[in-house]
C-alpha cells in the first residue's frame, strides 16, 4: 500500500467568463472557458492508521479544520466509504488566495484524487467529479484540468483542444475579493448584449490553435464589478499591454490579472517591472508561467 502521495494542484485562469442569468435558486448560469496554468500548490497526503483528518499549511491564516475545503473533500470520501484509517494533509501554497485562480478548489480536487488512490476506492474520474461539485462549482474542472468549456453553474464541462503554448504573466493586487460580493453586485439579468464576451468566438479560435484570435476575444463580465472597485486591475492590464501582451484580463471574480505573451523576452521584462520596477506597488504577487495542457485521465 502506498502511504504517501505527492500531488500538484494547478491553478486556472478564465479565457472567457460570461454570466447568462441569475437563477431562482440564487446561483448563476455561466459560460466560461477554463484553462489550467503551470502555477501549482503542492499537496502531500500521508496515510495514518489512526482515524481522523489533520492539515498543515505554510500559511498561518488558512483554516486547518472543517472550514478548509481540503478537509471537506477528505471527509466526504472517508465518510461515504467508511474509511477507518486517517490522513495527514500538508499543503505548500503558491497560488494566490482569494484571487480568482481556483486554488482552494484545486487543492480539494487533489485530495479527492489522492485519497481515491490511497484507499483504493475505485472511483472513476467522472465519479470523482460528481462528488467534487458538492464542494464547489470549480472542483470538477480542477479534477479534469486542461482547456474546457464550463456551463451551468460551472459543473457542465466540455473538453476543448489544448491552447497553443505561450508565456502567462500573473499579477495579484494587494486585495482579496469575495466571489459572493462580485456576483451579488453584477445584476446579471440587466446586462446589455454588448457586455457579454464572445465565448463562441473563443471556442472557434481555440479550435484553430489561433493564439492571437483567442487573445483578441478575451472577456470577463465580472470585471464590471471587481475592476470598478479596484482600479489596480485596469492599471496592471495597461502595464502588461505596454510591454507587448497580446491580451490581458482579470481571471474569475478577481483580482488576479493575467497577460498572454508570445515574446518571452517581453514577458520577462513585464514580470521584472511588476515585481521589482516602477510598477511594483500595483501587485503583491507576480508569477511568470505558461499553460498546463495535461488533462487528467484515469491513470494520472
Amino acid at each position: 500500500m502506498t502511504t504517501h502521495f505527492k500531488l500538484r494542484a494547478y491553478g486556472k485562469i478564465n479565457l472567457g467568463l460570461d454570466v447568462l442569468r441569475k437563477r431562482e435558486d440564487g446561483y448563476h448560469d455561466v459560460r466560461m472557458i477554463m484553462q489550467t496554468v503551470g502555477l501549482y500548490d503542492q499537496v502531500d497526503l500521508f496515510f495514518r492508521r489512526e482515524p481522523g483528518i489533520e492539515i498543515e499549511t505554510n500559511l498561518s491564516y488558512l483554516p486547518v479544520n472543517e472550514n478548509n475545503l481540503m478537509y471537506k473533500a477528505a471527509d466526504l470520501l472517508m465518510e461515504e466509504f467508511q474509511v477507518k484509517n486517517g490522513v495527514f494533509i500538508r499543503l505548500r501554497k503558491l497560488i494566490p488566495v482569494a484571487a480568482g485562480m481556483g486554488g482552494g478548489s484545486s487543492d480539494a480536487a487533489a485530495v479527492l484524487v489522492g485519497l481515491n488512490k490511497m484507499f483504493h476506492l475505485g472511483l472513476s474520474m467522472e465519479e470523482l467529479m460528481e462528488r467534487g461539485v458538492k464542494l464547489g462549482a470549480d472542483v470538477p474542472y480542477c479534477i479534469m484540468r486542461g482547456t474546457a468549456l464550463s456551463e451551468g453553474i460551472g459543473e457542465k464541462l466540455t473538453p476543448l483542444p489544448p491552447m497553443p503554448q505561450c508565456q502567462v504573466l500573473l499579477a495579484k493586487p494587494a486585495v482579496s475579493v469575495s466571489t459572493k460580493f462580485v456576483y451579488e453586485n453584477l445584476h446579471a439579468n440587466d446586462l446589455k448584449p454588448e457586455q457579454h464576451p464572445d465565448i463562441d468566438g473563443l471556442i472557434e479560435a481555440i479550435g484553430r490553435g489561433d493564439l492571437l484570435g483567442v487573445s483578441g476575444r478575451l472577456g470577463n463580465v465580472l470585471e464590471l464589478v471587481t475592476a470598478r472597485k479596484y482600479p489596480a486591475i485596469e492599471e496592471i492590464k495597461g502595464v502588461m499591454r505596454e510591454y507587448g501582451a497580446l491580451g490581458a484580463m482579470m481571471s474569475g471574480s478577481g483580482p488576479t490579472v493575467f497577460g498572454l505573451f508570445s515574446n518571452p523576452k517581453a514577458a520577462v521584462t513585464a514580470y521584472e517591472d511588476l515585481r521589482y520596477g516602477e510598477h511594483c506597488t500595483l501587485a503583491r504577487q507576480v508569477y511568470l508561467t505558461n499553460f498546463y495542457n495535461n488533462r487528467r485521465t484515469e491513470e494520472n
